[in-house]
């Protein structure tokens, strides 16, 4: 075993390291580990293979290669939670971070001719690099791979891609900076200009994910204002309807007193029973005791009965809830505006839409349903409806599905009969 055979397992090391701390796991840690492992000894038997037994082939080399890029890709997607896009985009950054890491063992060989001080600068570079990563971008990686207001990340793969394949040809194939020392200077180079084009495409997505997060709060607290004025009115109208009730109330006691003088007891009751009509109609309907999430509900229920929706309502919501007010609130503004939107243009038996929502200390369960006409294609992914309007449509759906995940909840959509059914439960 010579010197690169070191290097290559040294740079598998701290890939593998790369892989298990920022990709967002499916399996435990124990299992996540194992897969790693597995992987990494992998990579040093086909190192052999090329370094030691075809040292000269080529074609051994080009294609050894080829299967160990698979390898690690496919190690970061497996033990990814989501195996999506974003997953490959870590699996890729993380062959570029090391591949940094590998150019510094050739430079700092070329320049000092000591394999062993390289060997050493080298794992430096590497541990340097994973530890500023580690503090200082950690927490972005998981997040984004967490979101879906952005999703589809295929184009920022070829980020990574361009990148790598550039590094491979300045340094190791089909020449190294061994043949070729003037490479050097456009390595590091292309370094910085990597790290940079990183800074700019993570930008780029925090702007998109925080433009849908502003998006989605400022339709969440629109409604919230509405439902705020339409409650002002309704207790102001309601006021004015009970000030004249009260001043009008001399007037039905004086005709009460007649009715009883003449022992028409059967008017006595039509005019109690108006009063009482007129007590109900000017009652202010409060769905459920959460001040926010009745806010909501109120102005959702005004909008259903101007399209003539009727809504059946099976609702409990406690005053104090274990989740964000806001968040959840936002939900279900969200659900009900897909609801209502899908039935609106149905006949009058269709126009319904039936909501169950339970919101209490230990669980949350929303069981929505609705009638439908137009197939509703569902996200291979996520299950969830997709949207066919595109642009910056079906960031409800996606908002939804970020909350079940904050939340810990599951998600299931089906249809069944022309019904469309959405649940998301959680238990506390």
């Amino acid at each position: 075993m010579n010197y690169k055979n070191f290097y290559y397992m040294i740079s598998h090391i701290f890939l593998m390291l790369f892989l298990y701390l920022f990709i967002a796991r499916r399996y435990s840690k124990k299992q996540t580990a194992a897969v790693c492992i597995a992987s990494f000894c992998t990579l040093c038997i086909t190192d052999c293979i090329k370094l030691n037994l075809f040292p000269e082939a080529e074609w051994c080399y080009t294609i050894v290669t080829i299967f160990q890029i698979f390898v690690a890709q496919f190690t970061g997607l497996f033990i990814s939670k989501k195996r999506d896009s974003k997953a490959l985009f870590v699996g890729l950054s993380a062959s570029n971070y090391v591949i940094v890491g590998s150019v510094a063992a050739s430079v700092f060989d070329i320049w000092t001719g000591n394999k062993a001080f390289s060997l050493v600068a080298s794992t430096a570079v590497h541990a340097g690099i994973l530890i500023v990563l580690m503090r200082k971008t950690r927490e972005i990686w998981l997040k984004f791979q967490y979101k879906e207001s952005f999703k589809n990340w295929w184009e920022l793969c070829l980020i990574p891609v361009l990148f790598y394949c550039s590094f491979s040809y300045f340094a190791f194939f089909p020449t190294t900076l061994y043949d070729n020392p003037g490479n050097i200077i456009g390595v590091m180079v292309l370094i910085v200009t990597m790290l940079t084009s990183y800074v700019v495409a993570f930008r780029y997505v925090e702007s998109e994910s925080e433009r849908a997060d502003t998006y989605w709060k400022n339709v969440m607290f629109e409604a919230y204002i509405k439902g705020l004025e339409n409650q002002y009115y309704l207790v102001e109208q309601s006021e004015k309807n009970l000030r004249i009730l009260r001043h009008d109330m001399r007037h039905y006691s004086n005709m009460i007193d007649v009715f009883l003088e003449q022992g028409e007891y059967d008017e006595i009751k039509r005019v109690t029973a108006h009063i009482n009509t007129v007590a109900d109609e000017n009652k202010i309907k409060k769905y459920c005791e959460h001040l926010v999430a009745n806010t909501i509900l109120a102005h959702t229920m005004e909008k259903a009965e101007a399209m003539d929706v009727t809504v059946h309502q099976d609702i409990v919501i406690a005053k104090e809830i274990p989740v964000n007010g806001y968040e959840f609130a936002l939900v279900l503004a969200n659900l009900f505006e897909n609801a209502l939107e899908c039935v609106r243009d149905f006949e009058k038996e269709w126009k319904f839409v039936d909501a169950q929502i339970h919101c209490e200390r230990s669980h949350l369960l929303i069981h929505m349903k609705n009638k439908y006409e137009t197939e509703i294609l569902f996200d291979s992914y996520t299950g969830l409806p997709k949207s066919r309007k595109g642009g910056n449509h079906g960031w409800g759906m996606q908002s939804v599905q970020a909350f079940s995940d904050k939340i810990g909840g599951s998600i299931s959509c089906y249809c069944e009969e022309g019904m469309f059914h959405i649940m998301l439960f959680a238990k506390f």
